[in-house]
Parts: C-alpha cells; structure tokens; sequence
C-alpha cells in the first residue's frame, strides 16, 4: 500500500481517462463523445493496479459522463459510480477536434489556459464547475476517499482550485492519459501529494 498522508482527513483522487484516437493525436476533445483505443483500455486496466495500491478507503466515486471516463472507471475496477455532469472536459466551442498548433493558426500564442475560445467556455465558466465539485466533495474527504474519473483539461482546473490557485496555473500540471493526481492535506493545508502518476502497461517499460 502506498501512504501518503500526514493528516486525519482522506484523499481526493483524479483519474484521468484513457487515451482516445483524439488524445493520441492532441486534438482537443470536449463534447464530443468518443471511445478509449485498445491502448487506452490497457491503460484503464494498468491504472485499476495503480489505485489498488493506494490502498483506497470507502472511495466515493464520481465519474463524468462521457464514455471514455465511465470505461476507464469501469475497467479501473471502480465500483457504484456516480455521474457528474460538471466532471465534463472544457467545452472548446469552435476550437473542437483541433490541435493547439492549428488553432495557433488563427490565433497566435492562443492556449486554453490563456486565450479565448470563440462558443467555448471561458475560464471563469469552468472554475465555477470546478469550485462546485470541490464544495461538494470537500465534506466527504472527513470519513473516506473521493475519485473523481475525468479529462485532461478540467483535471488540471481542479488540481490549480484545490492548491487554491488560479484556472491559469492549471497550465503547471500536465497530465497523462489514464494518469492519477492524489490530492490532500498537510495537516490544514491542501496539498499536492502526488501527481501524474502513470500506469504502468502490462509486458512493457512504458
């Protein structure tokens, strides 16, 4: 089992999908609703072993809707999962499908973390989801631990919001394809305990 924390209350952990054909090319991925490649169901299975040995206590779970993190949870060999329709990705409006060089086409120096997105929502837009899903989380972390199965982007908003930082910062804290984040405390403090831990495949050094 590994151990990581140094205070009374539980962990909240992220769990990031895994990869899809748009993942795997870079291309942004919101709304639209596409599955895991067999690589990213290997991924989800490694990434079952992973949470196995955090050793989780009573994990509430909580799963976006769309169907590459409810596969990645069910093949995570995660149990009663609760959807939350504000665990969805960044909505990229126009900017859907695309990578961030060919929107840098358009609009020079654009990122999602700095830019605008035309149709898209805004940073304010998603740090209102991201606050809410931590206000209701946040409670439940007294008596157990609390996943959350989601996406890149919005995962990374949640990690900045929990170290009570800006959308912006989220730009700090890359995350992999299947990848987990463990969040909590250092005695009062919110913390970053471990991020971007990657699943390791089975038969290979990846």
């Amino acid at each position: 089992m590994i151990e990581y924390v140094s205070a009374p209350e539980k962990r909240l952990i992220l769990l990031r999908h895994g990869e899809t054909e748009w993942s795997a090319a870079r291309r942004h991925t919101g709304r639209t609703d596409i599955p895991l490649t067999p690589n990213g169901e290997e991924q989800a299975l490694a990434a079952g072993k992973l949470l196995a040995g955090l050793g989780l206590r009573d994990p509430l779970v909580f799963s976006s809707p769309r169907r590459r993190a409810l596969r990645t949870a069910e093949l995570a060999g995660l149990t009663d999962v609760h959807i939350d329709d504000d665990l969805v990705e960044w909505d990229y409006g126009e900017y859907e499908g695309l990578t961030t060089l060919e929107i840098q086409r358009m609009s020079p120096d654009w990122t999602v973390w700095t830019g605008v997105t035309p149709e898209g929502e805004t940073a304010g837009q998603v740090r209102k989801r991201a606050d809410h899903v931590l206000a209701t989380v946040i409670p439940e972390l007294a008596t157990r631990d609390v996943v959350l199965v989601g996406h890149g982007h919005f995962s990374r908003v949640l990690i900045a919001r929990w170290a009570e930082f800006d959308v912006v910062e989220g730009r700090r804290f890359f995350l992999s394809t299947a990848a987990v984040t463990v969040l909590g405390y250092d005695y009062q403090a919110r913390t970053v305990l471990a991020h971007n831990l990657v699943p390791q495949l089975e038969g290979t050094d990846r």
